[in-house]
């Protein structure tokens, strides 16, 4: 799969072309971090070795002559006490000039950040000590103050201009929008050329709010006896219709508008008593599903999974099941490395929750604390909380839901963390997704481990599902409770071995660095987090579908990236398409992350040889690792680049994720620097069985009848500056693009199979 590729506006090579052809990598992530190079030069024997620019000396000699060019009478004084030059009359007689020594000037620059105003005593001190004059010592003091002034109202000056430079680059937008606004008569857009890709998105935008008031009138008229008056638009929106990219026709598709997050908000006081009332009926209820079986719970066929007995459940349920909704409820259970007090802080602190199940929970907020817990723990602690949960292809709605967190010691060792929807207590017609209890039962182990039992129960309109998830979601395993307990046992082998300090030294390419692991993990966090955000259908994003190719649809999407520092800034063109494969979940996984077999899919690498310089084990499962990959180009006029990668499998599901980095950059991360400010665009794979075995879904061997569902996504930098439009040839060359990497995994994994 081709990577995370940023291709740059400025001073380098791009990867699409004019003729809309596709080059090799180039440099090693198409960035400029700092002024460093980041470009590995001819015959270096190490791809992290740098060399050191300057020496400390030089370095200060040359702050030395800036201050002294700068300050005339700081550095360079007039010779006091003297031949009596300083008053001599004649015009060409030169004045002579003293030059502070380099310790001279790094006392009184001590001195300055403790005292930037000394008295006449501690002039005279520090002169005395320094061997220089009291006045001396004052015009330094008086130039050092006139300096940090000068360079703060510089930077404020810069601040301004940036901020000048933003305003007018909207102002330019705004202009060219309505240049090329709708036709006030007919109201139909201006031609397809003259119109960006923002304005088209607008429009779409416009028409489905006017569809959403026509709906919620309806609504109204029902129930209300008289329909909402419907406000005019500023211009009559255009029907939706094929948007045209050259010779391929799109069509816009959006799973889920967000309706029900952007309308909800804090609960109100009267609504805060039958909030904690339900949230303690729910917990009654999943600690006794939890510690229940049969009949509530019955085995499936296969004897893997645990399936809830809805006959059963309805005499003791918290009530009816929404019409037209379908019920999803599975328990299971599992061991894993973590104490039960560092699992409870993990769910009930939103951010760690949603980083750990970044597979599973692609937003999720709290909107209001009613409790914090007692006696310094979260027993008793009670959260108000929105999530929307996804699976990672574009071709599955996600899920959105409102509902109270609630937290509970039963004995000593035993807690309890339940989820149960609030649509009973603020119903909304837009509600696709309601939480039944749902959570786990923690019990403390010996040796710092916990038995979890994670009940999940759910009833969904699921009808928006694509035909190809519909197995895989109705089976249970999309959602389930094993996705969320092999999540968590996962990730807490990771977080085990982040915290490992008895590294062996004798494999190649092993960090050992305790800050450099640390360093180098919590980047690859940022890079799957990234790009677990990015590839499903989340209310945040527009998926635009290049159909009429004859192959796979490939669904893309723009996004603008201002002021991050872990993101180049520009135009971030995203593509992604899910399909089918006749292999099992394990030899796709297999396949993808072993570095000799990547030249068959990547393209960009251009059949160079890759190479593993560094690696982290994430686990007891090989799989799961981060690396570190060297790309040799083939093309001798091609630096080479470096590859962060990380690969991670469990039973119910497997990623292979990776983003070309800097090479100056991953010096300093493994030396434990901070890798917030490395720019990353994240690419990759998202594996899942198709639903349609009855054997162990995610690790079925080679001779199994399993298929696995391939989400292939990656991310390009079509254009430095924010503001600018689309270009309409880099659609077409990324269409193209993920349609050859499509084929040559489909390729070398059927000869393969064969």
């Amino acid at each position: 799969m081709p990577a995370g590729v940023m291709i740059p506006a400025r001073n380098m090579p791009s990867m699409i072309t004019g003729n809309g052809s596709v080059s090799g990598y180039g440099t090693s992530s198409g960035l400029t971090l700092g002024q460093q190079p980041n470009n590995m030069m001819e015959g270096q024997l190490h791809p992290l070795e740098m060399t050191q620019n300057a020496s400390e000396s030089e370095i200060a000699r040359m702050r030395d002559e800036e201050f002294d060019s700068t300050n005339k009478s700081g550095s360079e004084n007039h010779e006091l006490g003297g031949s009596g030059d300083d008053q001599d009359p004649r015009p060409n007689k030169k004045k002579r000039y003293h030059r502070h020594t380099q310790h001279q000037i790094q006392e009184m620059e001590a001195f300055f950040k403790e005292c930037p105003h000394p008295d006449d005593k501690q002039r005279k001190e520090l002169g005395r000590e320094l061997g220089l004059e009291p006045l001396q010592v004052k015009f330094w003091f008086q130039n050092k103050r006139t300096q940090m002034k000068t360079q703060h109202e510089r930077h404020e000056n810069t601040q301004l201009r940036t901020e000048n430079e933003k305003l007018r680059a909207d102002n330019m937008r705004y202009r060219e929008a309505l240049s090329t606004a709708s036709c006030p008569n007919c109201g139909g857009p201006t031609a397809v050329g003259q119109m960006s890709f923002d304005e088209h998105h607008l429009r779409l935008e416009n028409s489905r709010l006017r569809e959403e008031i026509d709906r919620i009138s309806a609504i109204a008229a029902k129930y209300v006896g008289k329909p909402v008056v419907n406000f005019p638009l500023l211009s009559s929106p255009a029907p939706p219709r094929p948007f045209d990219f050259g010779s391929q026709p799109v069509t816009e598709e959006m799973y889920g508008v967000g309706d029900l997050l952007r309308s909800i908000s804090a609960p109100s006081e009267a609504d805060k008593p039958m909030i904690i009332e339900l949230a303690v009926a729910a917990m009654e209820e999943l600690v006794r599903m939890a510690q229940m079986g049969e009949p509530l719970w019955m085995t499936s066929l296969d004897g893997t999974t645990c399936m809830l007995n809805e006959e059963e459940y309805i005499r003791t349920g918290i009530g009816p099941k929404p019409t037209g909704f379908k019920c999803e409820a599975s328990k299971e259970t599992t061991v894993v490395i973590m104490n039960h007090i560092n699992l409870v802080e993990i769910l009930m602190d939103v951010n760690q929750w949603s980083t750990v199940f970044s597979g599973i929970v692609s937003k999720a907020s709290t909107l209001d604390v009613l409790s914090t817990g007692v006696a310094g723990n979260y027993n008793g602690a009670l959260q108000v909380m929105t999530a929307e949960f996804h699976v990672l292809s574009p071709l599955v709605p996600t899920r959105e839901s409102y509902y109270v967190r609630y937290c509970k010691q039963h004995a000593e060792g035993t807690w309890a963390v339940v989820d149960v929807s609030l649509d009973t207590i603020r119903p909304s017609p837009t509600v696709r997704c309601r939480r039944r209890p749902s959570g786990c039962l923690i019990q403390e182990m010996p040796n710092g481990y916990s038995k979890v039992t994670w009940v999940e129960h759910v009833e969904v309109d699921d009808g928006g599902v694509h035909n190809l998830y519909k197995q895989l979601v109705s089976s249970g395993h999309a959602f389930g409770a094993r996705r969320w307990v092999s999540t968590l046992d996962r990730q807490c082998e990771r977080l085990a071995s982040l915290m490992a300090s008895n590294i062996p030294t004798g494999d190649v390419g092993v960090i050992t660095n305790q800050d450099g692991r640390k360093s180098m993990l919590k980047l690859a966090e940022r890079m799957v987090i990234s790009f677990c955000g990015g590839v499903s259908a989340s209310t945040a994003h527009t998926w635009t579908t290049l159909s009429g190719t004859g192959a796979d649809d490939v669904r893309v999407m723009t996004r603008k990236s201002v002021d991050d520092p872990g993101r180049p800034p520009g135009i971030v063109l995203s593509a992604a398409t899910s399909f089918w494969l006749p292999v099992s979940p394990k030899r796709v996984f297999d396949f993808l992350r072993d570095e000799h077999s990547r030249s068959e899919w990547d393209i960009l690498s251009n059949g160079g040889a890759v190479q593993e310089m560094a690696h982290i084990a994430n686990g007891r499962d090989p799989g799961n690792c981060v690396s570190l990959l060297r790309v040799n180009s083939a093309n001798s006029s091609q630096s080479n680049m470096l590859i962060l990668q990380e690969s991670c499998t469990d039973p119910t599901a497997s990623f292979v994720i990776y983003a070309p980095v800097d090479i100056v950059a991953m010096n300093v991360v493994l030396n434990g620097g901070d890798p917030d400010y490395v720019a990353l665009l994240p690419s990759g794979f998202a594996i899942l069985p198709d639903g349609m075995t009855v054997t162990d879904v995610g690790m079925a061997d080679s001779g199994g009848s399993s298929g696995s569902l391939l989400t292939v996504a990656f991310q390009i930098l079509v254009d430095s500056v924010p503001t600018a439009k689309l270009s309409l040839g880099s659609v077409a060359t990324v269409n193209n693009l993920i349609a050859c990497t499509v084929e040559r995994i489909k390729a070398s994994l059927s000869c393969d199979n064969a």
